[in-house]
């Protein structure tokens, strides 16, 4: 959010400036010629900003849409390794009641009841409870070939779920760097400095460009949001674990 309100000053108080030099400059300096030269300059500008920023969105809405999926997925390896944790038999309740907490645990730490109160992801960087379950489960004595097989294939799911964690925590690392940023939030301050420059200083056109730079500040705003899909305004839904929840123990 702050960064996008940056970005909207930035880019507003350009248009302002362009309304302020016309008013300043000599006549010659907004010529046909000239006007025709600026547009020149101007389109370039517009086009590699329209593509950047149309490639930014496709590729953060595509990062939000992994992780939704990731976990998603994860929702279902959870039902799936306590119903096969409930086959191999009474021995893994300890286990499954593990499970069950590190859940809840997650849920608690990335999507607080309190809306007031930011996710904590560096608690999830911590050795994890997924860890423990590993170890656990490395514990048990299969009597029969069933119950080794049961095991077998709940380690593997459980070193699926700590991937899924590990790319959670990996993923929080993309942000986009600060330099390009700033090249982005220049090249549109300049656009609409002439766009100010060559318009009419009247409230028609003061409402226009407030609203260009209200679009794409919020244009920057998504893309930051999406970036960051455990966190913000724009979080990924806790359905899928809220629903896995519900199967656990059944």
């Amino acid at each position: 959010m702050t960064i996008s309100l940056i970005a909207f000053v930035c880019i507003f108080s350009g248009a302002l400036l362009g309304l302020f030099l016309r008013s300043v400059l000599p006549e010659h300096h907004l010529s046909d010629k000239t006007r025709d030269a600026v547009k020149v300059g101007t389109g370039l500008i517009a086009t590699l900003t329209a593509l950047v920023l149309g490639l930014l969105v496709s590729s953060a809405k595509s990062s939000f849409d992994l992780m939704n999926a990731e976990l998603t997925q994860g929702g279902a390896r959870v039902i799936l390794l306590d119903h096969t944790l409930a086959r191999y038999g009474p021995e893994t309740k300890e286990v499954r009641d593990l499970l069950r907490f590190s859940l809840v645990y997650m849920i608690d730490r990335i999507w607080p009841e309190d809306k007031s109160v930011h996710a904590d992801l560096k608690a999830i960087e911590k050795r994890s409870r997924i860890e423990e379950l590993q170890d656990k489960l490395r514990t048990l004595s299969p009597k029969n070939d069933s119950q080794r097989m049961f095991q077998t294939q709940a380690l593997q799911m459980c070193n699926d779920l700590a991937q899924s964690r590990w790319l959670v925590i990996e993923q929080r690392q993309g942000a986009l760097p600060t330099v390009f940023l700033v090249v982005l939030v220049f090249w549109l301050t300049i656009f609409f400095i002439c766009f100010g420059l060559f318009s009419e200083p009247n409230a028609t056109v003061i409402a226009v460009i407030l609203v260009c730079a209200l679009s794409v500040s919020g244009a920057i705003f998504l893309i930051l949001e999406m970036n960051s899909p455990y966190e913000g305004m724009m979080k990924v839904s806790s359905a899928p674990l809220h629903k896995a929840l519900e199967h656990l123990g059944q």
